[in-house]
């Protein structure tokens, strides 16, 4: 995930600031089962400290020990771990090690896909033996431009014809917009922050909490409805509005209204929800219907939250299921693995 990886460029840029070493550790390829899936990666300081995880925490040690001929030698390599016979239901992890250096001009590139919230790609070349092997190790494309993450220019692409590749698209940090600063609006920021999402809270002028207050959140603004910068809002981009009073909420409602997030959270009764949408048609009766498909109220899910809290959980986790394309049911009566594509079983209702 893309928050994952901004997290190890950042620990990169203070060991680096420490004069320390550091490998990129990426499951690269699975046979079986597993706790995380391709696509995961974890960074190794020279001072054994590590950063992220590929597992739930049985595989780190051996990555661990491995990286150490990485920081030696410089010379990528690969490790596998079977997790059949040490923990009885994972499968075969196939692990790259590899120099994390990416040079100014990768940090530069980086920095810009970031802010501008652009889609990028990681491209790891690997074999599923273990060992070293010219031939191997990660690029990143930005823009069509590519960026190896070691840092070193040559000596990388003559053997990559021979190599499995994986690749992975990279979208923009999922990102949250608030709509309310009162103590529940709190708790969903300080919950929301644990997922890695961009967080931005939007109160009215007179607010006299500030970014102190919540946890977690990337920006805090006190400003109208009106002066709010919807440019950013994308489909990666969700929405809560919770201001505990009516007209806010349908300012805010109104100020959205030519956006398109993936998804519109409102906090309250059913009957505080349809007349919003009463207001809203009547003050715009060409609103599009796909907006009004996008309004989630009362927002969340049916689990019984009562505390601000449990509300927060109830909201992150209807987003997640919306974004993840998956009905909420209980995983014990659901077929195939964890991971797997949606089957034919009844979900819970909402």
């Amino acid at each position: 995930m893309t928050h994952e990886f901004k997290n190890i460029v950042e620990a990169y840029q203070k060991a680096k600031h420490q004069g320390l070493k550091t490998v990129l550790a990426s499951v690269v390829a699975l046979d079986g089962s597993s706790y995380r899936k391709p696509g995961v990666r974890m960074l190794i300081l020279e001072n054994g400290s590590m950063i992220g995880a590929v597992s739930g925490g049985c595989v780190e040690k051996d990555i661990l020990q491995q990286s150490e001929s990485v920081f030696i030698s410089g010379q990528p390599k690969m490790m596998s771990y079977d997790g059949r016979y040490r923990l009885g239901c994972e499968g075969v992890l196939y692990i790259l090690l590899e120099v994390f250096s990416p040079n100014n001009s990768f940090m530069e590139a980086f920095a810009l896909c970031l802010k501008q919230r652009a889609h990028f790609t990681m491209k790891s070349y690997y074999m599923k033996s273990e060992g070293e092997h010219s031939g191997i190790g990660t690029h990143v494309v930005f823009n069509q431009e590519k960026h190896r993450l070691s840092g070193q220019i040559n000596g990388f692409h003559r053997d990559t014809e021979s190599r499995a590749l994986f690749s992975e698209d990279m979208p923009p940090c999922f990102k949250l917009m608030i709509f309310g600063a009162e103590h529940d609006a709190v708790q969903l920021c300080q919950f929301a922050a644990l997922n890695g999402w961009e967080l931005s809270v939007y109160s009215g002028p007179m607010e006299s909490k500030t970014i102190d207050n919540f946890i977690g959140a990337t920006n805090f603004y006190s400003m109208p409805p009106e002066a709010i910068d919807l440019s950013s809002i994308d489909d990666q981009t969700a929405i809560m509005i919770m201001t505990h009073s009516f007209a806010k909420d349908l300012k805010y409602l109104m100020c959205i209204k030519d956006s398109n997030p993936v998804y519109i959270g409102l906090l309250g009764p059913t009957h505080k929800r349809d007349n919003l949408l009463s207001h809203l048609l009547e003050y715009h009766p060409d609103i599009s219907d796909e907006f009004i498909e996008k309004i989630h109220g009362p927002a969340g899910l049916n689990i019984g939250a009562e505390t601000p809290q449990e509300i927060a959980i109830s909201i992150i986790s209807e987003i997640l299921a919306l974004i993840r394309s998956q009905e909420p049911m209980h995983l014990n009566t659901k077929l195939g693995g964890i991971h797997d594509a949606m089957t034919n079983t009844a979900p819970l209702v909402k």
